[in-house]
């Protein structure tokens, strides 16, 4: 059974940094698309970032340029850089397996979600 826990949360001042990690555990992830996802109370779970098998990243408009995302396949492990970390970056983040091996922004494409790390920025 494919299994994925995040690390990294935590409670940072506006303007910090964060960097997210997720193991994947039960079987292999190079094959297959990754994302994260976030979710703040009362609100829908949303989009982030996604990265291909091969390497292609996508992001949601409002983290381009200070999120990256990245994955070490032999490590098994999705990142996500958080970098001018804002207040509304405030949420609970998932990580995403993908059904498949493209990029994907649809909850309707994870295969196997996390259970959720939580990101609190201050202002």
């Amino acid at each position: 059974q494919v299994q994925a826990v995040e690390s990294g949360g935590g409670l940072m001042e506006a303007g910090g940094s964060l960097r997210l990690s997720c193991v994947v555990s039960g079987g292999t992830f190079s094959s297959n698309a990754m994302a994260w996802f976030r979710q703040s109370p009362g609100k829908e779970r949303d989009f982030v970032a996604s990265i291909s098998w091969g390497n292609r990243t996508y992001y949601t408009e409002s983290v381009k340029g200070r999120f990256t995302i990245s994955r070490d396949n032999a490590k098994n492990t999705l990142y996500l850089r958080m970098n001018s970390l804002k207040p509304d970056d405030t949420a609970a983040y998932y990580c995403a397996v993908g059904k498949g091996a493209v990029l994907f922004t649809d909850p309707q494409a994870v295969g196997v979600w996390g259970q959720g790390t939580q990101v609190t920025v201050s202002s």
